[in-house]
């Protein structure tokens, strides 16, 4: 049994974290429950954008500054698959819901995107954070993460450096200030 339900909080990497999947990240869960969790990192901008996105699904832009766009390394996982955290929601193919959020993975949202139809603010990322059953948990319990709500300013209008002390500082913590060493009397 769930004691906390993560889905629509961040996960804030604690600095001790030396996973580099994981190093310095901030996580946007998009579902947790019994069965597991999937987040999509939010804060590591890869060196591509949407119209290189675009240009490989054979997609024709006609609002070039969507091409600008940048795509971010969502996780480890299936890295090949693309995700757009967005609001407003809409209405969309294939879309789950996350309070004001919309998580859509297909196709015609970047079609829209494309021809400067598609929702208000965009977050693009390449592949997913993915947790089995009770092992955000465990992970949560060892102190791996900070979790806070999370908040569309962040997530949208932040510079990505910036992204992870900003969440962490909603919950008045410095990262900086946290010792990456284990104390031992």
């Amino acid at each position: 049994m769930l004691e906390t339900n993560l889905t629509n909080h961040f996960l804030i990497a604690m600095p001790m974290l030396e996973d580099p999947n994981f190093f310095h990240t901030l996580t946007y869960i998009c579902s947790h429950d019994e069965q597991g969790a999937m987040g999509i990192v939010i804060n590591r901008p890869m060196e591509v954008e949407l119209s290189d996105v675009l240009a490989h699904m054979d997609i024709t832009a006609s609002d070039f500054s969507a091409g600008i766009l940048p795509i971010y390394q969502g996780g480890p996982v299936q890295p090949e698959r693309g995700f757009v955290i967005h609001t407003p929601v809409g209405h969309w193919d294939a879309m789950m819901q996350t309070g004001s959020l919309g998580i859509t993975t297909s196709r015609d949202i970047l079609v829209a995107l494309a021809n400067g139809e598609g929702p208000e603010k965009t977050l693009i990322a390449l592949g997913y954070a993915g947790w089995g059953s009770g092992q955000l948990e465990r992970e949560m319990a060892d102190n791996t993460w900070l979790s806070t709500l999370a908040d569309e300013h962040i997530l949208f209008d932040t510079p990505a450096e910036q992204r992870w002390q900003a969440a962490a500082s909603k919950l008045g913590v410095d990262l900086n200030l946290l010792s990456t060493q284990a104390g031992h009397g």
